[in-house]
């Protein structure tokens, strides 16, 4: 099984804009790629990604298309307000995250 964590709306350090960028560019081409995401799990700053219309969203759902799984952390839906803003996938917790982290054959990060 691969797993794609997500723990923020950027890629890298540095310049958030770019970080930004990187990410949408990432999200896109997975998408577009013979790669094969069984589980997204959006947690912390990722959560935006899942609760705002964009192109991260687009790129999720052709994600979701090819049979990933979405999952965004309720604690932090609920810590930043978010949670009746989730548009794609459903409300994930702790406990299943540590158990896909152990199971997965494959946690990309990027």
């Amino acid at each position: 099984m691969t797993f794609l964590y997500l723990s923020s709306d950027r890629m890298g350090e540095g310049d958030d804009a770019l970080g930004r960028r990187l990410l949408l560019l990432f999200l896109d081409r997975l998408a577009a790629s013979e790669v094969q995401v069984d589980l997204v799990g959006c947690v912390n700053g990722a959560v935006h990604l899942t609760t705002a219309d964009g192109p991260a969203l687009e790129s999720l759902r052709r994600l979701e298309a090819k049979g990933a799984r979405i999952a965004t952390c309720g604690t932090c839906l609920d810590h930043l307000g978010l949670r009746d803003e989730l548009r794609i996938g459903g409300v994930g917790a702790m406990d299943q995250t540590v158990q896909v982290m152990a199971a997965a054959d494959r946690v990309l990060r990027p």
